[in-house]
Protein backbone atom coordinates (compact mmCIF):
# COMPACT_ATOMS: atom_id res chain seq x y z
CA UNK A 1 0.00 0.00 0.00
CA UNK A 2 1.52 3.41 -0.92
CA UNK A 3 2.51 5.78 1.83
CA UNK A 4 0.43 8.91 2.13
CA UNK A 5 1.84 11.34 4.65
CA UNK A 6 -0.83 13.36 6.46
CA UNK A 7 -0.89 17.06 5.77
CA UNK A 8 -0.18 19.23 8.84
CA UNK A 9 -3.22 20.94 10.32
CA UNK A 10 -3.60 24.45 8.88
CA UNK A 11 -3.58 26.51 12.05
CA UNK A 12 -4.49 30.16 12.52
CA UNK A 13 -1.90 31.35 15.04
CA UNK A 14 -1.69 34.84 16.55
CA UNK A 15 2.05 35.51 16.13
CA UNK A 16 5.15 34.46 14.20
CA UNK A 17 6.53 33.22 17.52
CA UNK A 18 3.56 30.88 17.85
CA UNK A 19 4.08 29.56 14.32
CA UNK A 20 7.73 28.87 15.10
CA UNK A 21 6.68 27.14 18.30
CA UNK A 22 4.28 24.82 16.47
CA UNK A 23 7.03 24.00 13.95
CA UNK A 24 9.35 23.09 16.83
CA UNK A 25 6.71 20.89 18.43
CA UNK A 26 5.99 19.10 15.15
CA UNK A 27 9.68 18.42 14.68
CA UNK A 28 10.02 16.98 18.20
CA UNK A 29 6.85 14.94 17.74
CA UNK A 30 8.00 13.43 14.45
CA UNK A 31 11.58 12.72 15.55
CA UNK A 32 11.30 11.87 19.24
CA UNK A 33 7.73 10.83 20.04
CA UNK A 34 5.80 9.21 17.20
CA UNK A 35 8.36 6.61 16.02
CA UNK A 36 8.35 4.63 19.25
CA UNK A 37 4.79 5.33 20.37
CA UNK A 38 3.16 2.02 19.40
CA UNK A 39 5.89 -0.23 20.80
CA UNK A 40 6.26 1.75 24.01
CA UNK A 41 2.51 1.86 24.63
CA UNK A 42 2.33 -1.88 24.08
CA UNK A 43 5.16 -2.36 26.58
CA UNK A 44 3.61 0.09 29.06
CA UNK A 45 6.73 2.25 29.06
CA UNK A 46 6.56 5.84 30.30
CA UNK A 47 8.86 8.11 28.24
CA UNK A 48 10.40 10.19 31.02
CA UNK A 49 13.25 11.23 28.74
CA UNK A 50 10.72 12.87 26.39
CA UNK A 51 9.43 15.00 29.25
CA UNK A 52 12.98 16.00 30.09
CA UNK A 53 13.42 17.06 26.48
CA UNK A 54 10.15 19.00 26.54
CA UNK A 55 11.25 20.74 29.73
CA UNK A 56 14.58 21.71 28.16
CA UNK A 57 12.69 23.07 25.14
CA UNK A 58 10.47 25.21 27.38
CA UNK A 59 7.31 23.24 26.60
CA UNK A 60 6.23 22.29 30.14
CA UNK A 61 5.28 25.78 31.26
CA UNK A 62 3.92 27.43 28.13
CA UNK A 63 0.88 29.26 29.57
CA UNK A 64 2.73 30.59 32.62
CA UNK A 65 4.74 33.72 33.35
CA UNK A 66 8.28 33.84 31.94
CA UNK A 67 9.39 35.43 35.22
CA UNK A 68 9.14 31.94 36.71
CA UNK A 69 10.32 29.92 33.74
CA UNK A 70 7.08 29.83 31.78
CA UNK A 71 6.53 30.56 28.10
CA UNK A 72 4.15 33.55 28.26
CA UNK A 73 1.93 31.85 25.67
CA UNK A 74 -1.83 32.36 25.47
CA UNK A 75 -4.00 29.33 26.02
CA UNK A 76 -5.04 29.26 22.37
CA UNK A 77 -1.41 28.54 21.47
CA UNK A 78 -0.65 26.19 24.37
CA UNK A 79 -3.68 24.03 23.55
CA UNK A 80 -2.63 23.64 19.94
CA UNK A 81 0.77 22.47 21.16
CA UNK A 82 -1.04 19.87 23.27
CA UNK A 83 -3.02 18.76 20.24
CA UNK A 84 0.16 18.21 18.23
CA UNK A 85 1.76 16.22 21.06
CA UNK A 86 -1.34 14.10 21.63
CA UNK A 87 -1.59 13.30 17.92
CA UNK A 88 1.92 11.85 18.13
CA UNK A 89 1.29 10.02 21.42
CA UNK A 90 -1.50 10.63 23.90
CA UNK A 91 0.68 9.63 26.86
CA UNK A 92 2.82 12.69 26.12
CA UNK A 93 0.03 15.15 25.34
CA UNK A 94 -2.01 14.12 28.36
CA UNK A 95 1.11 14.15 30.54
CA UNK A 96 1.88 17.75 29.60
CA UNK A 97 -1.75 18.69 30.26
CA UNK A 98 -1.69 17.07 33.70
CA UNK A 99 1.64 18.70 34.55
CA UNK A 100 0.18 22.08 33.59
CA UNK A 101 -2.89 21.34 35.70
CA UNK A 102 -0.71 20.41 38.68
CA UNK A 103 1.21 23.68 38.34
CA UNK A 104 -1.88 25.86 38.10
CA UNK A 105 -2.73 26.14 41.80
CA UNK A 106 0.64 27.57 42.77
CA UNK A 107 0.86 29.78 39.67
CA UNK A 108 -2.60 31.27 40.25
CA UNK A 109 -3.02 31.20 44.04
CA UNK A 110 0.47 30.95 45.53
CA UNK A 111 2.22 33.78 47.29
CA UNK A 112 5.02 35.63 45.55
CA UNK A 113 7.52 33.88 47.81
CA UNK A 114 6.09 30.46 46.98
CA UNK A 115 6.16 31.19 43.27
CA UNK A 116 9.76 32.39 43.35
CA UNK A 117 10.82 29.36 45.37
CA UNK A 118 9.00 26.59 43.50
CA UNK A 119 7.73 27.58 40.06
CA UNK A 120 11.04 27.78 38.15
CA UNK A 121 11.81 24.12 38.90
CA UNK A 122 8.20 23.08 38.21
CA UNK A 123 7.95 24.88 34.89
CA UNK A 124 11.42 24.50 33.42
CA UNK A 125 13.59 22.53 35.78
CA UNK A 126 12.84 19.02 34.59
CA UNK A 127 10.24 18.25 37.27
CA UNK A 128 7.00 16.41 36.54
CA UNK A 129 3.77 17.07 38.44
CA UNK A 130 0.60 15.24 39.44
CA UNK A 131 -2.82 16.50 40.56
CA UNK A 132 -4.47 14.78 43.51
CA UNK A 133 -8.20 15.35 43.93
CA UNK A 134 -10.01 12.04 43.29
CA UNK A 135 -10.15 9.27 45.89
CA UNK A 136 -11.36 5.66 45.88
CA UNK A 137 -14.77 6.72 47.20
CA UNK A 138 -14.99 10.26 45.78
CA UNK A 139 -14.73 10.73 42.05
CA UNK A 140 -17.48 12.88 40.58
CA UNK A 141 -18.47 13.86 44.15
CA UNK A 142 -15.06 15.39 44.79
CA UNK A 143 -16.27 17.58 47.66
CA UNK A 144 -16.74 14.45 49.80
CA UNK A 145 -13.02 13.63 49.82
CA UNK A 146 -11.67 12.05 53.04
CA UNK A 147 -7.90 12.64 52.92
CA UNK A 148 -7.11 14.76 55.98
CA UNK A 149 -4.49 17.37 56.78
CA UNK A 150 -4.17 18.08 60.51
CA UNK A 151 -2.23 21.08 61.77
CA UNK A 152 0.73 20.38 64.05
CA UNK A 153 2.49 23.62 64.88
CA UNK A 154 4.00 25.02 61.71
CA UNK A 155 3.38 21.77 59.84
CA UNK A 156 0.48 19.82 58.41
CA UNK A 157 0.19 16.03 58.66
CA UNK A 158 -1.55 14.52 55.63
CA UNK A 159 -3.16 11.08 55.81
CA UNK A 160 -5.29 9.35 53.19
CA UNK A 161 -5.35 7.84 49.72
CA UNK A 162 -5.80 9.49 46.36
CA UNK A 163 -6.92 7.49 43.32
CA UNK A 164 -6.65 7.62 39.54
CA UNK A 165 -3.59 9.85 39.72
CA UNK A 166 -1.77 10.35 36.43
CA UNK A 167 1.98 10.13 37.14
CA UNK A 168 1.12 8.62 40.53
CA UNK A 169 4.26 7.20 42.12
CA UNK A 170 6.67 8.85 39.66
CA UNK A 171 5.83 12.56 39.98
CA UNK A 172 8.29 15.02 41.50
CA UNK A 173 5.52 17.08 43.10
CA UNK A 174 1.84 16.61 43.89
CA UNK A 175 -0.84 19.28 44.19
CA UNK A 176 -3.02 17.73 46.87
CA UNK A 177 -6.52 18.61 48.06
CA UNK A 178 -7.07 17.55 51.68
CA UNK A 179 -9.71 18.14 54.32
CA UNK A 180 -8.67 20.59 57.01
CA UNK A 181 -12.07 21.56 58.34
CA UNK A 182 -15.81 20.95 58.06
CA UNK A 183 -17.49 18.47 55.74
CA UNK A 184 -18.21 19.61 52.23
CA UNK A 185 -16.40 21.96 49.87
CA UNK A 186 -15.55 24.66 52.44
CA UNK A 187 -13.35 22.37 54.51
CA UNK A 188 -10.77 21.58 51.82
CA UNK A 189 -7.28 23.08 51.49
CA UNK A 190 -4.63 22.76 48.79
CA UNK A 191 -1.00 21.73 49.43
CA UNK A 192 2.15 21.36 47.36
CA UNK A 193 3.76 18.07 48.40
CA UNK A 194 7.22 16.99 47.19
CA UNK A 195 7.33 13.59 45.53
CA UNK A 196 10.05 12.33 47.88
CA UNK A 197 8.22 13.27 51.09
CA UNK A 198 8.50 10.67 53.83
CA UNK A 199 5.31 8.64 54.06
CA UNK A 200 4.27 9.24 50.44
CA UNK A 201 4.10 6.16 48.21
CA UNK A 202 2.53 5.10 44.96
CA UNK A 203 0.66 1.85 44.49
CA UNK A 204 1.17 -0.42 41.49
CA UNK A 205 -0.17 1.28 38.35
CA UNK A 206 -3.67 0.37 37.23
CA UNK A 207 -3.96 -2.14 34.38
CA UNK A 208 -5.86 -0.16 31.77
CA UNK A 209 -7.59 -0.70 28.46
CA UNK A 210 -5.49 1.99 26.81
CA UNK A 211 -2.97 4.72 27.57
CA UNK A 212 -0.76 1.99 28.99
CA UNK A 213 2.41 4.07 28.86
CA UNK A 214 0.96 6.67 31.23
CA UNK A 215 1.05 5.43 34.83
CA UNK A 216 -2.24 5.84 36.69
CA UNK A 217 -2.05 4.83 40.34
CA UNK A 218 -3.28 5.35 43.85
CA UNK A 219 -1.06 7.57 45.97
CA UNK A 220 -0.90 6.93 49.72
CA UNK A 221 -0.18 9.62 52.30
CA UNK A 222 0.83 7.99 55.57
CA UNK A 223 1.39 10.87 57.97
CA UNK A 224 3.16 12.99 55.34
CA UNK A 225 4.45 16.20 56.91
CA UNK A 226 4.61 19.45 54.97
CA UNK A 227 5.35 22.91 56.30
CA UNK A 228 2.67 25.57 56.31
CA UNK A 229 4.56 27.45 53.61
CA UNK A 230 3.51 24.66 51.26
CA UNK A 231 -0.16 25.42 51.82
CA UNK A 232 -1.58 27.03 48.66
CA UNK A 233 -4.15 29.75 49.20
CA UNK A 234 -6.20 30.13 52.35
CA UNK A 235 -7.45 27.35 54.57
CA UNK A 236 -10.77 26.16 53.14
CA UNK A 237 -10.05 27.59 49.67
CA UNK A 238 -8.88 24.29 48.21
CA UNK A 239 -12.09 23.23 46.52
CA UNK A 240 -12.47 26.55 44.74
CA UNK A 241 -8.85 26.20 43.59
CA UNK A 242 -9.58 22.66 42.41
CA UNK A 243 -12.58 23.75 40.35
CA UNK A 244 -10.68 26.65 38.79
CA UNK A 245 -7.85 24.27 37.92
CA UNK A 246 -10.27 21.85 36.28
CA UNK A 247 -11.88 24.54 34.11
CA UNK A 248 -8.50 25.07 32.47
CA UNK A 249 -7.59 21.38 32.61
CA UNK A 250 -10.73 20.42 30.69
CA UNK A 251 -9.54 22.53 27.80
CA UNK A 252 -6.32 20.51 27.84
CA UNK A 253 -8.29 17.28 27.62
CA UNK A 254 -10.36 18.71 24.75
CA UNK A 255 -7.22 19.58 22.81
CA UNK A 256 -5.72 16.14 23.44
CA UNK A 257 -8.94 14.53 22.23
CA UNK A 258 -8.82 16.45 18.96
CA UNK A 259 -5.20 15.41 18.56
CA UNK A 260 -6.12 11.73 18.85
CA UNK A 261 -9.09 12.19 16.51
CA UNK A 262 -6.90 13.96 13.94
CA UNK A 263 -4.36 11.13 14.06
CA UNK A 264 -7.15 8.60 13.52
CA UNK A 265 -8.55 10.57 10.58
CA UNK A 266 -5.11 10.82 8.99
CA UNK A 267 -4.69 7.07 9.33
CA UNK A 268 -8.14 6.41 7.84
CA UNK A 269 -7.56 8.72 4.86
CA UNK A 270 -4.17 7.17 4.10
CA UNK A 271 -5.57 3.65 4.31
CA UNK A 272 -8.62 4.46 2.18
CA UNK A 273 -6.43 6.00 -0.51
CA UNK A 274 -4.16 2.96 -0.69
CA UNK A 275 -6.54 0.06 -0.15
CA UNK A 276 -8.07 -1.22 -3.40
CA UNK A 277 -11.23 -3.30 -3.72
CA UNK A 278 -13.32 -3.99 -6.82
CA UNK A 279 -10.54 -2.50 -8.91
CA UNK A 280 -10.31 0.92 -7.31
CA UNK A 281 -9.33 2.65 -4.03
CA UNK A 282 -11.97 2.28 -1.35
CA UNK A 283 -11.78 6.07 -0.96
CA UNK A 284 -13.79 6.20 -4.22
CA UNK A 285 -16.87 4.69 -2.55
CA UNK A 286 -19.42 7.27 -1.51
CA UNK A 287 -20.37 5.63 1.78
CA UNK A 288 -16.78 5.75 2.97
CA UNK A 289 -16.19 9.25 1.58
CA UNK A 290 -19.14 10.50 3.61
CA UNK A 291 -17.69 8.91 6.75
CA UNK A 292 -14.39 10.71 6.19
CA UNK A 293 -16.20 14.00 5.57
CA UNK A 294 -18.20 13.65 8.79
CA UNK A 295 -15.06 12.78 10.76
CA UNK A 296 -13.21 15.84 9.44
CA UNK A 297 -16.17 18.14 10.09
CA UNK A 298 -16.53 17.04 13.71
CA UNK A 299 -12.80 17.50 14.29
CA UNK A 300 -12.87 21.03 12.88
CA UNK A 301 -15.93 21.84 15.00
CA UNK A 302 -14.20 20.54 18.13
CA UNK A 303 -11.04 22.50 17.39
CA UNK A 304 -13.06 25.68 16.90
CA UNK A 305 -14.92 25.07 20.15
CA UNK A 306 -11.85 24.57 22.33
CA UNK A 307 -10.13 27.57 20.73
CA UNK A 308 -13.17 29.78 21.32
CA UNK A 309 -13.13 28.81 25.01
CA UNK A 310 -9.37 29.41 25.17
CA UNK A 311 -9.76 32.90 23.73
CA UNK A 312 -12.34 33.74 26.38
CA UNK A 313 -9.86 32.57 29.02
CA UNK A 314 -7.06 34.60 27.45
CA UNK A 315 -9.30 37.69 27.52
CA UNK A 316 -10.02 37.22 31.23
CA UNK A 317 -13.69 36.43 30.58
CA UNK A 318 -15.77 33.61 32.12
CA UNK A 319 -15.21 30.38 30.22
CA UNK A 320 -16.35 27.54 32.50
CA UNK A 321 -19.45 26.72 30.43
CA UNK A 322 -17.47 26.76 27.19
CA UNK A 323 -14.73 24.62 28.74
CA UNK A 324 -17.32 22.01 29.72
CA UNK A 325 -18.82 22.14 26.22
CA UNK A 326 -15.39 21.74 24.64
CA UNK A 327 -14.46 18.81 26.85
CA UNK A 328 -17.81 17.14 26.15
CA UNK A 329 -17.86 17.65 22.39
CA UNK A 330 -14.18 17.00 21.70
CA UNK A 331 -13.96 13.78 23.68
CA UNK A 332 -17.22 12.44 22.24
CA UNK A 333 -15.84 13.33 18.81
CA UNK A 334 -12.61 11.46 19.54
CA UNK A 335 -14.57 8.35 20.50
CA UNK A 336 -16.73 8.51 17.36
CA UNK A 337 -13.89 9.32 14.96
CA UNK A 338 -11.57 6.61 16.28
CA UNK A 339 -14.38 4.05 16.14
CA UNK A 340 -15.09 5.04 12.54
CA UNK A 341 -11.38 4.82 11.72
CA UNK A 342 -11.34 1.21 12.91
CA UNK A 343 -14.39 0.53 10.74
CA UNK A 344 -12.77 2.05 7.66
CA UNK A 345 -9.70 -0.15 8.11
CA UNK A 346 -11.97 -3.18 8.50
CA UNK A 347 -10.25 -6.28 9.86
CA UNK A 348 -6.91 -4.50 9.79
CA UNK A 349 -8.35 -1.83 12.05
CA UNK A 350 -8.94 -4.44 14.73
CA UNK A 351 -5.29 -5.51 14.75
CA UNK A 352 -2.32 -3.94 16.49
CA UNK A 353 -0.52 -3.78 13.14
CA UNK A 354 -2.25 -0.44 12.60
CA UNK A 355 -2.68 2.33 15.21
CA UNK A 356 -6.43 2.78 14.77
CA UNK A 357 -7.34 0.30 17.54
CA UNK A 358 -4.92 2.04 19.93
CA UNK A 359 -6.48 5.41 19.19
CA UNK A 360 -9.92 3.94 19.89
CA UNK A 361 -8.85 2.48 23.23
CA UNK A 362 -7.16 5.71 24.22
CA UNK A 363 -10.09 7.92 23.24
CA UNK A 364 -12.40 6.21 25.72
CA UNK A 365 -10.61 7.46 28.81
CA UNK A 366 -10.88 11.06 27.64
CA UNK A 367 -14.65 10.85 28.15
CA UNK A 368 -13.98 10.00 31.81
CA UNK A 369 -10.98 11.98 33.11
CA UNK A 370 -11.24 15.46 34.67
CA UNK A 371 -14.99 15.19 35.00
CA UNK A 372 -17.01 12.57 33.14
CA UNK A 373 -19.04 13.76 30.20
CA UNK A 374 -22.17 13.29 32.28
CA UNK A 375 -20.72 15.80 34.75
CA UNK A 376 -19.95 18.18 31.87
CA UNK A 377 -23.61 18.07 30.88
CA UNK A 378 -24.56 18.93 34.45
CA UNK A 379 -22.16 21.89 34.43
CA UNK A 380 -23.53 23.17 31.15
CA UNK A 381 -27.14 22.77 32.31
CA UNK A 382 -26.43 24.72 35.52
CA UNK A 383 -25.17 27.63 33.44
CA UNK A 384 -28.35 27.46 31.37
CA UNK A 385 -31.04 26.72 33.95
CA UNK A 386 -29.44 27.35 37.34
CA UNK A 387 -28.65 24.87 40.12
CA UNK A 388 -30.77 21.78 40.54
CA UNK A 389 -33.60 22.02 43.08
CA UNK A 390 -33.49 19.58 45.95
Amino acid sequence: MPDRAPQPVDRQLPTDEARDLISLVRDIAQREIAPGAAAEEDAGRFPREVFSLLSEAGLLGLPYDSEYGGGDQPYEVYLQVLEELAAARLTVGLGVSVHTLASYALAAYGTKQQQVEHLPAMLGGGLLGAYCLSEPASGSDAASLRTKAVRDGDEWVITGTKAWITHGGIADFYTVMARTGEEGPRGITAFLVPGDAEGLSGAAPEKKMGLKGSPTAQVHFDGVRVSDDRRIGEEGQGFAIALASLDSGRLGIAACAIGVAQAALDEAVAYAAGRRQFGRPIADFQGLRFMLADMATQIEAGRALYLAAARLRDAGLPFAKQAAMAKLHCTDTAMKVTTDAVQILGGYGYTADFPAERYMREAKVLQIVEGTNQIQRMVIARHLAGPETR
